[in-house]
């Protein structure tokens, strides 16, 4: 078949309308046109449910798109088609890629720089669990925190996506990892190698100070809010504390912006104090640059060379896959409310198989 004569494929797309409940999601279909200079066509094998498009629902995801659109955070799948300029190896082989949003559908096109290979051995359910999460987990722990073996970090959320794998990059290192969750899930984390915390005890500083009385050198935040105070203070002299969300914020009526700044004026004001204490807000998507930049070139490396390794860890057995339940796409909504649930009851990720 010649590059000219690639048809057209009907792909099967979710579609956020607007601020609406999970039951307010449309799955509708359209015809893609076959891949670009510079793009390929991937067949989605595997999308999943985060935190972030539960705050584009919301409307409460900075940065977000215009209604309607196609949510999506990230996807794994098999490139079936590639543009005249692109290298027609990348054909039949699965790749991973970071998209922000259009990642829930059965086809997308997206640019060839954007893809990381898979590799042989890993499925694409498992890579899914990896590709935002770990890539978030590996950069905070080890760019942001540069946690150190024989160090001790705190773990908020510890039983989700992100959470069960900085527990588990972490131990790797040789760190002690104190995490709150559910007691549900405690069983389940101490086999992890985590000191569980009950995140609903009235007072879990106190309880965090008894496993860690010095202090613990970082913390990985994911609440936001008056929650970054507490971590701050759970921190040893020389300790770092990662925010990488507001999702105490959720459904606050505050503007999404204000609240972000909020919580970026205190991180700068602690950083400003005389002391041996830092504070940051992580973004995976910090320093992307604008599309075909020298900065989004640099950004694509960085991705490349850090989700790699992830994979690498995944496949040699030093990471586990946590898949907390699988739906097909067209059942999103139920995906959705069960992500949202107080009464979730698994640890991991919420992975979609188109």
């Amino acid at each position: 078949m010649t590059e000219t004569s690639i048809p057209t494929v009907t792909a099967t797309e979710v579609v956020l309308p607007g601020k609406v409940e999970p039951s307010g999601l449309q799955v509708v279909r359209r015809s893609l046109p076959g891949p670009a200079a510079g793009q390929a066509l991937v067949r989605v094998e595997a999308t999943a449910v985060s935190f972030a498009e539960s705050a584009m629902r919301r409307g409460r995801y900075y940065g977000q798109p215009a209604f309607p659109f196609v949510p999506g955070y990230d996807l794994v799948g098999v490139v079936e088609s590639a543009g005249p300029d692109v290298d027609r190896a990348l054909i039949g082989r699965r790749f991973a890629a970071l998209t922000k949003t259009g990642a829930w559908a059965t086809a997308v096109l997206l640019p060839a720089a954007d893809l990381v290979e898979v590799p042989e051995g890993v499925s694409a359910e498992e890579a899914e669990t990896l590709t935002v999460n770990g890539l978030t987990a590996y950069q905070m722990l080890h760019h942001v925190a540069k946690v150190r073996a024989g160090q001790t970090v705190l773990v908020l959320g510890v039983a989700g996506g992100v959470g069960t794998l900085l527990a588990q990059l972490a131990r790797h290192t040789g760190a002690r990892v104190i995490g709150t969750a559910s007691p549900r899930h405690h069983e389940a984390l101490r086999a992890l190698g985590v000191e569980p915390v009950d995140y609903r005890d009235p007072d879990v500083s106190a309880r965090v100070r008894e496993l860690a009385p010095d202090g613990v050198d970082a913390v990985f935040d994911h609440l936001g809010g008056a929650s970054i105070s507490r971590s701050y203070r759970l921190l040893t002299k020389t300790g770092t504390l990662v925010c990488y969300s507001i999702a105490s914020k959720l459904d606050d009526r505050t503007p999404v912006l204000l609240s972000f700044l909020n919580v970026l004026t205190k991180l700068a004001f602690w950083n400003s104090l005389p002391t041996r204490k830092h504070a940051s807000f992580f973004d995976v998507w910090s320093g992307a640059g604008k599309p075909d930049s020298a900065k989004r070139e640099a950004f694509r490396t960085r991705i490349r060379t850090d989700l790699t390794h992830v994979f690498g860890l995944l496949r040699d057995g030093v990471l586990t896959a946590k898949i907390a339940a699988r739906y097909p796409l067209t059942e999103v909504a139920a995906a959705m409310e069960l992500s949202e649930s107080s009464a979730r009851t698994a640890l991991g990720k919420i992975v979609l198989v188109p």
